[in-house]
This record gives structure tokens, C-alpha cells and sequence, in this order.
């Protein structure tokens, strides 16, 4: 993999790991101790070990690095230092002269490959596509300093879009992606023509009169955050705590990275789940990606008032997208609002033609 670059310069890029890494993990995978579980009592302790077994098999017997490598490298590739921070990002241009760039943004614990299925129809679409890794995530990794939340990880984004030269663009998220986007937003208004998520994390205040005449549709999302926080939500606390002390076992153990990793993939097929922890591993950045959540819960006042530009939301019935009454407190301009039939939380991998084609005809409607 290409070397940090030391300036604002844009780089060529390419995906090269060493097959000596790739026997390694195999190896390391194939001589994994496993955890003793209580028979009949697997879901309720976490991710069960047979789930990780079965994702460690997938990883030794059928997954291709060397494939998902060519994918990526199919794709114009490129870095350059911002902040301080190497980022690498796939660019893709549509040939358009007017074209609208949209920039994609993943979260935890997806990465660029999240996007994939999304970048051909998107350019085919009349759309320039940037893909970045986030800073401590895959090839933008790992951090060299502290910081790298939602908030200096959008500063980034808007440097990486004026020095790609986009005078208009729009930004798209999933997870911690729809933290980010509608902060770029914020920070760029004269270019950001619009930001379309798949969630809108805006919650309650603590001020009782805001729950008092919830719908009931609004109190189901409620009670589906509440229950995920109540059986799920402990990485996110330890992320934000102490994201080392995890970070020790998961970048020294692929088994213990998949089920790490893999409690938030439970739905999702295990080829995705293994080429996204792969990308992590090959690149030593379990351990900093999750730092995105300290550097978050630690960069500070969140700005003050609503974002402006308009906001698009396409959610799913299968996962948490937001409520509307809350969001409006927090986006001023929110022009579509969708809940879609989809499987879960990865729309882009998930239902790629149902997200293309939201997408598409928000910022069809703001060219």
C-alpha cells in the first residue's frame, strides 16, 4: 500500500496486501481457541460462537481477497493528507460537465465496501461518486492523534470536496455517515446542494412535554431504540469509554474482530461481515476505527441550531431511522421523508436499486 503523502498533493492509490498477510490470517484463523458456551443459552450472552465459527469458515474456505482487491482496485483510487490524517477515498467521475459530486460516507463497522454496489448505477445516474475511507477506518487509517469525530471528520470531507474542485455537491451517509453528512452540510452551505441519510439520530431532550403526545407510530421507535440501547447498545459505551481495552484482543485475533465486529451484522450475509472485517484487518485499524466514538463523545458543544440545507431520509422498517418531530427540531429543511420495505441497516449493500434510486431523485430535484 502506497506510503502517507506529506501535502495537500492528490495520489494515486492502490489496494496491495502482501500474500504473506493473507496466508497469516488464514493460519491464525485455523488455530483459533474458541470460547466454551452454556448449550441453549447462546443469544442471550451476545454474538453466539457458532455465528463467528461459521464467518471464520467462510473467511478459510471461500472468501477471495485477492477479489474483493481487484474490485477495489477496478475503481480510480486516491489519498491525500488532510488535518494531519491520510485519506483514501475512490473517486469516480460520470463525465458529465455539470456534474453533481456526491460524497459517500460509511460508518461502524462498514467501510468503503459498504458502497460498492451503489457506484456504478450512481455515475450511471450523471453523478460524480467520492467514497471515503474514514479517518482511522481501512487505507485513512490508522489515526496518527486524537479528535477524529463527526465533527472534524466533516471539516475533512468539505476540504476533500473543494480541493477535488466541486462547486456543487451533496453528501450521503449511512450510520455514522448520517451523523457526518448533514454536518457537512452545515459547515458548506454555498456548495452542498442537499444530504440524504438512512438514519436521522435525533432524540429526545429530557423534557417530559415532548413525550407526552407522541403518536403511536412515534412511540414504536421509541420503544425500538429503547430496546436496542437496553440489549445491544454496550459497544457503544465501551467504544466511547474505553475503545483501547477492546482494542487490544480485535487487532490481534480475526475471530475476535468478526465477533466484535459482527454484533451489528447479525442480518446481513457473511460475505459482506468477512470482506468488511478483512479491510479492517489487512489494514490495522480495528482498534482506531472505534476511536471514532470516543473523539466523537469528546470533541465538545455540538453546534448550535438546525441544519439548513435540505435533508432527504430513506429509512428502513427493519431498523432505527428516526423520528420525525425530533428531527425537525434539529433540520430545518427536511424535503423527503421515506420508509421503505428493506432489509436492515445496509441499504447500499442491502436494497442497492431502492437506495440508488432515492437518492437519485432527491438530487434530481436540486440540480
Amino acid at each position: 500500500m502506497s506510503a502517507t503523502t506529506t501535502s495537500t498533493e492528490i495520489r494515486p492509490f492502490r489496494v496491495e496486501v502482501p500474500q504473506a498477510d493473507v496466508d497469516d490470517v488464514l493460519d491464525r484463523l485455523a488455530r483459533t481457541r474458541w470460547s466454551p458456551e452454556i448449550p441453549g443459552a447462546e443469544e442471550a450472552y451476545g454474538v453466539p460462537v457458532g455465528r463467528v465459527c461459521a464467518w471464520a469458515d467462510h473467511w478459510r474456505t471461500a472468501f477471495d481477497w485477492r477479489a474483493l482487491e481487484a474490485r477495489l482496485n477496478a475503481y480510480p483510487q486516491r489519498v491525500t493528507e488532510i488535518d494531519g490524517q491520510q485519506i483514501h477515498f475512490l473517486h469516480v467521475r460520470s463525465g458529465r460537465p455539470d456534474a453533481v459530486g456526491l460524497v459517500l460516507t460509511h460508518g461502524w463497522p462498514g467501510s468503503v465496501v459498504e458502497y460498492l454496489d451503489v457506484i456504478d448505477p450512481l455515475v450511471a445516474a450523471g453523478y460524480d461518486v467520492v467514497v471515503p475511507s474514514l479517518p482511522g477506518f481501512g487505507f485513512s487509517g490508522p489515526t496518527v492523534e486524537q479528535g477524529w469525530g463527526v465533527q472534524r471528520t466533516a471539516r475533512a470531507w468539505v476540504e476533500l470536496m473543494r480541493r477535488l474542485g466541486y462547486e456543487r455537491y451533496g453528501a450521503v451517509g449511512n450510520d455514522g455517515g448520517s451523523m457526518i453528512s448533514p454536518e457537512v452540510g452545515r459547515l458548506d452551505p454555498e456548495h452542498v446542494v442537499g444530504v440524504h441519510v438512512t438514519q436521522l439520530f435525533s432524540f429526545p431532550s429530557g423534557d417530559p412535554a415532548e413525550l407526552a403526545d407522541l403518536t403511536e407510530e412515534e412511540q414504536a421507535a421509541l420503544a425500538q431504540l429503547g430496546w436496542f440501547w437496553e440489549n445491544l447498545g454496550a459497544f457503544n459505551v465501551l467504544h466511547s469509554q474505553q475503545p483501547a481495552t477492546v482494542g487490544h484482543a480485535i487487532v490481534d485475533s480475526p475471530a475476535g474482530l468478526l465477533g466484535w465486529n459482527g454484533q451489528l451484522f447479525m442480518d446481513v450475509d457473511p460475505e459482506f461481515v468477512v470482506a468488511n472485517a478483512a479491510l479492517y484487518w489487512f489494514t490495522g485499524t480495528a482498534a482506531s476505527a472505534i476511536r471514532f466514538y470516543k473523539d466523537t463523545a469528546t470533541q465538545g458543544p455540538a453546534p448550535e441550531g438546525p441544519t439548513t440545507v435540505p435533508i432527504a431520509l430513506l429509512g428502513s422498517t427493519h431498523d432505527f431511522f428516526g423520528i420525525r418531530r425530533f428531527a425537525e427540531r434539529d433540520h430545518a429543511n427536511i424535503v423527503r421523508w421515506t420508509v421503505a420495505d428493506t432489509p436492515g441497516h445496509y441499504a447500499a449493500h442491502q436494497a442497492p436499486d431502492v437506495l440508488v434510486a432515492d437518492v437519485v431523485a432527491f438530487f434530481d430535484g436540486l440540480r
